[in-house]
């Protein structure tokens, strides 16, 4: 099975920072597309795990292709629709199409070309291949309630608390730490950072063990503090405020060759394409669907094991 977390390092030397587009200018196209998605999804009436996994598909989309060739907005658009399928929550191009033109200026519907549903649909094989037809995805929502069950204290305080962490990981969609962690590990640091602003000590908890010096070694074992605190750092505004992480001590996530109800999370304002090429997609001999062999059992997981 393809293998889909990156080092830091990868994520700096995408395909479109060696097509000439800054980090901090990919790292923006890249929450502009992510938000323009929840937004989309959003008046759609999607749900939130549709709406997340269109997203993932997003950011993983352009670890292989660069915002100069693919304009962000159609892929977003074919992610949505990709996603809707995959969820079983199905929308039609068609209607897709036209919430996106409500959000987009004329100038930034016009990267569609003449005939928009015919973009979206020739683009979607493409993503198809790219993500190698690996289409279920797992998101930190169902890890952040499952965990919080576990939780002792304050039921009022512990809901505030999974509130707010709910709220992070929606904001989290806009950031790249889907492309570096398991939702395991995003589910423990958001809600890590939920419980220090909301001020909701845990300290105790169901399956509590001797070996257990945090709530979370029940569930994600040699999680440290440095990993913890470089995620809530990673968030797309300053709501943490402990010390900055020192890189140096956070080992990298394992790395294997690649075989192959939110709220809305801004308005409608989406900055422009970067220039280039003309944003017709070039020619990419796609093949069918059973083209690739079946795929070898899972790769074992060095870093996270379950309990």
């Amino acid at each position: 099975m393809p293998y889909w977390y990156y080092d830091k390092k990868d994520l700096q030397n995408t395909p479109s920072f060696r097509d000439g587009i800054p980090t901090d200018t990919e790292n923006r196209y890249r929450k502009e597309g992510a938000r323009f998605i929840i937004d989309t999804g959003s008046k759609m009436d999607l749900g939130y795990n549709t709406v997340a996994t269109g997203v993932v598909y997003f950011h993983r989309f352009y670890m292989f292709h660069s915002f100069r060739t693919f304009p962000r907005y159609i892929t977003a658009c074919c992610c949505l629709f990709l996603a809707g399928k995959v969820e079983e929550t199905p929308k039609k191009c068609k209607d897709i199409i036209k919430v996106a033109k409500s959000l987009l200026t004329e100038q930034k519907f016009a990267t569609f070309g003449e005939d928009p549903k015919e973009e979206v649909m020739t683009l979607e094989r493409i993503l198809l291949q790219t993500i190698k037809f690996d289409l279920q995805v797992e998101h930190p929502y169902g890890y952040l309630l499952k965990y919080a069950k576990c939780l002792k204290g304050d039921k009022a305080k512990l809901q505030k608390m999974v509130q707010m962490a709910w709220t992070f990981v929606n904001d989290s969609l806009c950031t790249t730490l889907c492309l570096q962690w398991e939702p395991e590990v995003i589910a423990v640091a958001l809600m890590f950072l939920a419980g220090k602003l909301s001020k909701f000590e845990v300290v105790d908890w169901n399956g509590r063990a001797p070996k257990h010096t945090a709530w979370w070694d029940m569930f994600v074992e040699d999680i440290t503090m440095e990993l913890l605190e470089d995620i809530c750092h990673q968030m797309p505004y300053p709501v943490y405020s402990g010390p900055p992480p020192n890189h140096t001590n956070i080992p990298p996530p394992p790395r294997l060759p690649m075989t192959g109800p939110p709220p809305p999370l801004g308005g409608g304002m989406y900055s422009e394409p970067p220039p280039g090429p003309p944003s017709r997609f070039p020619p990419v001999n796609v093949p069918p669907p059973n083209y690739f062999p079946p795929p070898p059992g899972p790769p074992p997981r060095p870093y996270y094991q379950p309990p």
